[in-house]
């Protein structure tokens, strides 16, 4: 991520779009990873997203710069994308991920990319998408975005050990998972 100046923070609260325009530019990549590890569909990561940078601009005069404006963002990014997880649960279990069809089907590249992908990303993809969204967002602020307990504390809004406690439950399971998959596979 960009490091963005509390003078254009404090330009895009008061209004100013092209401060705003700097500030989703710097952070939008950041955003949209967040929201489609968390939701695991990339429309309602495009649907989060919308949410995240509508509730940026919204709130962004109330950022106070007791945190960093980083951890602020992914608080926001984290608890919307979650938000948007809910409220699609029963949609995504109906729906067929149109998209992915459309890309693969007549689009020899998109086969090709497809094919090359690895195993263990498809793998790690899927135990992801079994854990809990709380636990799913843990993970992925800690293991791949990189971010402290303390950061992630403060990300979630949650108490750090309820973060600790979390991350070692997301651990667990995802070893558990992990574990099956291999014996599967070996039958």
């Amino acid at each position: 991520m960009e490091e963005i100046t509390r003078d254009i923070i404090e330009r895009a609260a008061g209004g100013d779009m092209e401060a705003f325009e700097a500030i989703y530019k710097a952070v939008s990549g950041l955003v949209f990873n967040l929201a489609l590890r968390i939701t695991n569909s990339r429309p309602d990561a495009e649907e989060a997203t919308q949410d995240i940078f509508l509730k940026i601009y919204d709130n962004l005069r109330y950022f106070e710069f007791r945190s960093s404006f980083k951890t602020w963002v992914y608080r926001i990014a984290a608890n919307t994308a979650i938000n948007v997880y809910n409220k699609n649960i029963k949609e995504r279990l109906r729906r067929v991920d149109f998209d992915t069809v459309i890309e693969t089907t007549g689009n020899s590249s998109g086969i090709r990319e497809a094919a090359q992908s690895s195993d263990a990303r498809k793998l790690l993809s899927s135990l992801l998408e079994s854990l809990t969204p709380e636990h799913r967002a843990a993970i992925v602020l800690r293991e791949i975005e990189g971010l402290s307990y303390e950061e992630i504390a403060r990300a979630l809004g949650e108490k750090l050990n309820t973060v600790r406690t979390r991350l070692k439950r997301a651990r667990q399971a995802l070893l558990e998972l992990a574990k099956k998959a291999v014996q599967n596979e070996l039958r």
